[in-house]
């Protein structure tokens, strides 16, 4: 069976691409799928209540459609009480394939960027603690806020820096990305043993203790030192 060619007909409008702005330029990264690594800093892990020693990462994914760009508003959204955020170093693919040597991951790596992993932490632990899927917690309309990208090119491969998160000014989350227990080339080459990846990956490489809630109103920062800003509010 057929499932797509260059003559087909489309029976419904096809959706437009969703891409991600390039630092200082006006051209756009179009991004294929995103990944998200779990409880990838100790001390997160533990506020989490799991055991900070270092495991095999694990990982789920968020649709491109949930990213929103910088300088939008989020919107508040439906069945949570309890919306928390989540910042991260965001890693985007120029290239890709399977079982990828931790030597050459990094060569895979198009740029870098500030993201925000939104989570509806009450949807995510009844489904938890029901042994069901995340997605309803984490792949939400909006739930992946991301800064411009920063070309590799621009900035090399952060492998530590200041990561944090302000609230309406208030600090919330403060790391290192040097903390990261699964480094940008080992989450790369680990996930290639599960996915065949390509250009226009997207990951979310987890994120430092300090984790909380929002509420509409609140303006959220996020930094990430050599990276960028990112700054969303809660509407």
């Amino acid at each position: 069976m057929t499932i797509s060619g260059p003559t087909a007909a489309l029976v419904i409008p096809a959706p437009a691409p969703v891409t991600l702005p390039v630092d200082g330029t006006t051209a756009r990264f179009p991004v294929r799928r995103v990944y998200c690594v779990g409880r990838n800093y100790a001390a997160h892990a533990v506020e989490m209540g799991h055991d900070p020693d270092k495991e095999p990462p694990f990982f789920f994914q968020k649709n491109p459609s949930n990213l929103l760009s910088d300088g939008q508003d989020f919107p508040y959204p439906p069945r949570t009480e309890d919306l928390h955020h989540e910042v991260e170093l965001v890693v985007a693919l120029a290239g890709g394939g399977r079982d990828v040597p931790v030597g050459q991951a990094l060569d895979l790596v198009y740029g870098y960027g500030v993201g925000l992993d939104m989570t509806r932490r009450d949807q995510q632990a009844a489904l938890k603690k029901a042994g069901r899927p995340w997605e309803a917690g984490k792949a939400f309309e909006h739930s992946a806020p991301c800064g411009p990208l920063m070309p590799v090119a621009q900035i090399g491969h952060p492998a530590q820096g200041a990561i944090w998160l302000k609230v309406n000014g208030d600090l919330r989350q403060e790391g290192d990305v040097n903390q990261m227990l699964w480094k940008t080339a080992e989450i790369i080459a680990e996930l290639s043993t599960l996915y065949e990846l390509a250009p226009g990956d997207v990951i979310m490489t987890g994120t430092p203790a300090g984790v909380g809630p929002v509420r509409r109103g609140d303006v959220m920062h996020a930094h990430i030192a050599g990276v960028g800003d990112l700054m969303i509010t809660v509407v």
